[in-house]
């Protein structure tokens, strides 16, 4: 069933457990994660990155998601990820998003105020749930070509950009980053506790994938409601597709032989990330 992350995230933070939100494009994750979340009983969230939509992708993957949402007796968001702009929040609406995701972490704190105000202000009227960041998470970009830093969010800033923005959920930084670590992370938890006490709105963690499980249970027990996670599920389905090339015996495979190992080792990783976060049993 098709819903909000402002729906999801308020249970999460009354009962203490995360939300899975998992970066897909194509059929094949859409399917392995749905069918995971379904038969775990968890609520997910299925993102989406702009790259990935350009062209067709936004008829195809954003299509896919709203017409197979129903099919499943889970809560289901269909979110846009990391939107730099107005008009990709713009047309997440009109492609019938549940949530958007406006990323001013890059600004000066009121021009990401002013930014974010404005993604408000689209939404609203829509009934779509809006997630913004403060501090900014770094790390890889998604070409592997380039890095940025971490910047921590600050606890004094959490409550006046909220009440100043109206914003659902805010992604926050304390250690994390986004791609492939070249070095473990060390989440700054106590920072967490005093942003959790800070925020009226439930808290994001963006750069979720390879951070160490430990840590991850930390977090959730001290106010995170969202991990974001994608890095870790690229790494699954290239396991898959390993699998697959190296279990052919015939010219023309059948799509199952081909695609099956990738969305087994893909639905492996989405199971452990639902039972990591105590989502699990929670629709």
């Amino acid at each position: 069933m098709l819903t909000t992350i402002k729906e999801m995230l308020a249970d999460a933070r009354a009962k203490r457990y995360a939300v899975p939100a998992f970066d897909c494009v194509e059929d094949v994750m859409v399917r392995a994660i749905l069918e995971t979340a379904e038969a775990h009983r968890a609520p997910v969230i299925l993102s989406c990155l702009e790259p990935d939509l350009r062209g067709n992708g936004w008829h195809y993957v954003a299509g896919l998601i709203r017409a197979v949402a129903g099919c499943h007796n889970v809560p289901v968001a269909l979110h846009m990820d990391h939107a730099a702009d107005l008009e990709t929040i713009q047309k997440a609406l009109d492609f019938g998003f549940t949530s958007v995701m406006i990323d001013g972490s890059a600004l000066a704190f009121d021009e990401n105020v002013r930014l974010t105000q404005a993604a408000v202000a689209l939404a609203r009227p829509r009934g779509v749930t809006v997630e913004a960041e403060l501090g900014k998470v770094g790390g890889m970009d998604l070409d592997d070509v380039g890095t940025s830093e971490n910047v921590l969010t600050e606890p004094q800033e959490v409550a006046a950009f909220c009440e100043r923005t109206g914003v659902d959920a805010l992604a926050v930084s304390i250690g994390t980053s986004h791609g492939v670590y070249r070095s473990l992370p060390t989440l700054n938890i106590e920072r967490l506790k005093q942003l959790h006490a800070s925020s009226p709105v439930p808290l994001v963690l963006h750069g979720g994938s390879g951070t160490p499980d430990d840590q991850i249970r930390q977090s959730v027990q001290n106010g995170v409601c969202k991990l974001n996670i994608y890095a870790d599920c690229r790494i699954a389905m290239a396991r898959g597709l390993q699998q697959s090339a190296h279990s052919q015996r015939r010219k023309d495979p059948l799509p199952q032989e081909l695609f099956g190992p990738i969305a087994e080792e893909l639905a492996k990783v989405v199971g452990e990330k639902i039972e990591l976060l105590s989502a699990g049993n929670r629709a």
